[in-house]
């Protein structure tokens, strides 16, 4: 059996294809950074683990990696994230164009090359990793937002589609998790701005997803979690954004 973790150099994507290794999955993990990958695929024996460097807004990549690997019974669409935190007419169009080909192109160029192989063998888990973002809006979060919500519908048109072929279909939607680089990315490096979104609270931790992960794989292959949405308990919906005006 052999799963794929798309942006597994780290955080969640590490946490998932280390945790599907010890359920003794083969693992094809895949990210940016090669010194990463190498150094996971040590940490866990370099037995059943493939490296493979991927950038998923690279479409002739990932056709490239797809021949390569064959088969997959397990499909893990993990990479993904947010830049910046500006209102939409303050935006940077590559910041949103980046997010949209990193959240929304990649993953479902993946999938599409992935999905024939397995409805052809009537069985197969693609898991999305989405976000309560793509439910809740916020300030600031416009085109990522969006992009989760993509996540969110593909995932359950997907399901529509594949009733009865065996194929599985889950979108995590994950509210706060720390001990990643997701605010360190959105906020271009700045690790102080990144940390202080944790202060005071304690967010999920990759592992926290991981568990769900291995939930969800080790279900009688008649059971599909369609979505799941989860918040660390320090975290609620906040209230409705309200301009409010002088005069």
């Amino acid at each position: 059996m052999k799963a794929m973790i798309t942006g597994a150099s780290s955080g969640i994507g590490e946490a998932i294809a280390t945790t599907l290794h010890e359920l003794g999955y083969e693992i094809v993990i895949t990210g940016r950074r090669q010194e990463r990958l190498d150094d996971l695929a040590k940490r866990l024996g370099n037995d059943r683990v493939i490296v493979r460097t991927l950038d998923v807004t690279d479409t002739a990549a990932i056709h490239t990696v797809v021949e390569e690997i064959g088969e997959i019974d397990i499909l893990v669409n993990n990479a993904g994230g947010a830049l910046g935190l500006a209102a939409a007419q303050d935006a940077e169009l590559a910041d949103w164009l980046t997010m949209i080909a990193t959240n929304v192109t990649g993953l479902t160029v993946l999938t599409h090359a992935l999905l024939p192989q397995m409805v052809e063998r009537h069985t197969g888990i693609i898991i999305n990793l989405g976000s309560v973002a793509g439910e809740f809006p916020y300030p600031g979060g416009n085109v990522y937002g969006a992009a989760k919500a993509f996540v969110r519908q593909f995932s359950l048109n997907l399901k529509a589609d594949l009733a009865g072929t065996g194929v599985r279909v889950t979108d995590i939607e994950p509210g706060m998790v720390g001990e990643t680089e997701f605010s360190l990315v959105r906020f271009r490096n700045d690790a102080e701005r990144a940390m202080s979104v944790y202060d005071g609270m304690q967010p999920l931790t990759p592992g926290d997803i991981a568990d769900l992960v291995r939930y969800i794989v080790t279900l009688p292959p008649h059971v599909n979690i369609n979505t799941v949405s989860l918040m660390p308990v320090d975290q609620g919906f906040g209230a409705f954004h309200v301009a409010r005006h002088t005069s």
